[in-house]
């Protein structure tokens, strides 16, 4: 069975984004956290599911993305006996919980924006009520995104973000949006509805924000954003809402799809969808999560995921940050200045948070840095490139800073050394 899949923000005792705590739960949620009324059943001959299903007083769901696995309306608190009784069916494969998912230049705020150039600076964040300072950092403790704008900003390389949504009222943002899709339990009634948690909007900008406008820039400022929304208004979703976005990411033409998610236990039907996309050639980023343990988290923990820990702007492990030799890669993830939504949104509500831009911490924030990366080296490969390449080409030319190989197998990217750009620092 899954653990609860949480968005990657900064955690400390709880889980937290922004540096300040989040009324979620941590990773180490109960395992009963899981959706009522529906499981996840993948059969090993589909003819005989109506059968099967009838036998237990079940009918058929529909399919889940490309997973092969289908989503079962089963009676509200019978969902894990079920579960165990179809399990022992030798015409199912496996039959798990839907387990509930919740959350984790000439640009005026570029000064603050460490991850792409820092110089040392110092900096507060955009909401002069609740003040947080953040304290001088390390020359070059950066991925060196200016110098790899030199060589390319993107090409219109497409970037799925599997969130809460991206805000439609962001002008820094929503514009970079080529195509949505609601694949949470939340209606949307009106445009706002798209993102009134938070999580998805700062995770986009700092995918792809336009460069040189009023506001930040994105490490990728030319890639497009493909919107999958999973998460609702409380940052909540589910597994299969996740599956799903995967396959839709892909039908949509994603060539790198971010997942600023976690969960403790592997999931067959989420690693279906990782291993279909993975098959069709898209790169695939994953947070590692803040539990600051060694300890696996899903679906960064798949073979076919880059699993991205947080450093923090001296270029040191961020202390919430999950590490160990299954993640891959490190990036900056700790107050990371992005876009919020312009409307009042929940994080910003919890958290003390400015409308339109503010600091967030957390893998979270690492993990677009690095699908970013990713999409930037994209379009410096030939036609006939792999996604197995990009990967290489991302992990292999990462600073080997303090506690590599400890820490992260890998480094922390530099996007100059990745474009294989001139001039690129070393730290």
């Amino acid at each position: 069975m899954k653990k609860r899949i949480v968005a990657s923000s900064f955690a400390a005792a709880m889980m937290a984004l922004g540096g300040i705590t989040l009324a979620a739960p941590s990773n180490a949620a109960s395992e009963s956290s899981h959706i009522a009324g529906q499981i996840m059943v993948k059969f090993r001959d589909n003819g005989a599911a109506p059968d099967v299903l009838r036998q237990h007083g079940l009918s058929d769901g529909g399919s889940i993305g490309s997973t092969g696995a289908r989503l079962i309306k089963v009676p509200a608190g019978k969902e894990l006996q079920l579960v165990t009784a179809l399990s022992r069916n030798p015409a199912v494969e496996y039959a798990e919980p839907d387990q509930l998912v919740t959350a984790a230049t000439d640009d005026p705020f570029f000064g603050r924006q460490y991850a792409l150039q820092n110089d040392g600076q110092s900096f507060f964040n955009n909401y002069p009520e609740y003040p947080v300072f953040v304290d001088k950092g390390t020359q070059d403790a950066d991925v060196d995104a200016v110098e790899a704008w030199t060589r390319t900003e993107g090409n219109g390389v497409r970037v799925a973000i599997i969130d809460s949504g991206v805000a439609v009222d962001h002008a820094d943002i929503s514009g970079k949006v080529v195509a949505r899709t609601n694949l949470s339990d939340k209606q949307i009634q009106v445009a706002e509805d798209y993102d009134k948690y938070g999580h998805g909007t700062h995770v986009a900008g700092i995918v792809a924000a336009y460069h040189n406008n009023d506001g930040v820039a994105g490490v990728c400022p030319g890639c497009d954003i493909l919107d999958a929304k999973v998460l609702n208004d409380a940052g909540t979703g589910s597994s299969s809402a996740i599956a799903r976005g995967i396959d839709w990411a892909v039908a949509n033409g994603a060539k790198v799809i971010n997942m600023s998610l976690g969960q403790r236990v592997s999931s067959r039907t989420l690693e279906a969808a990782v291993n279909n996309a993975w098959n069709k050639g898209v790169v695939l980023v994953a947070s590692a999560g803040n539990g600051g343990t060694q300890a696996k988290i899903y679906p960064g923990a798949y073979p076919n995921v880059i699993a991205v820990a947080a450093t923090d702007n001296r270029d040191a492990k961020a202390s919430f940050s999950t590490f160990g030799k299954w993640v891959d890669v490190a990036a900056p993830g700790v107050s990371v200045f992005s876009t919020f939504p312009n409307h009042e949104f929940t994080l910003g509500i919890q958290n003390n948070r400015a409308r339109g831009y503010d600091i967030a911490s957390g893998t979270s924030m690492a993990s677009p840095v690095v699908a970013a990366v990713a999409a930037l080296v994209w379009t410096t490969m030939p036609a006939e490139a792999s996604n197995s390449l990009v990967r290489t080409q991302v992990e292999s030319t990462a600073d080997r800073i303090d506690g590599t190989g400890a820490y992260w197998s890998r480094g922390r990217v530099n996007a100059c050394e990745a474009v294989r750009a001139e001039g690129c620092q070393q730290p």
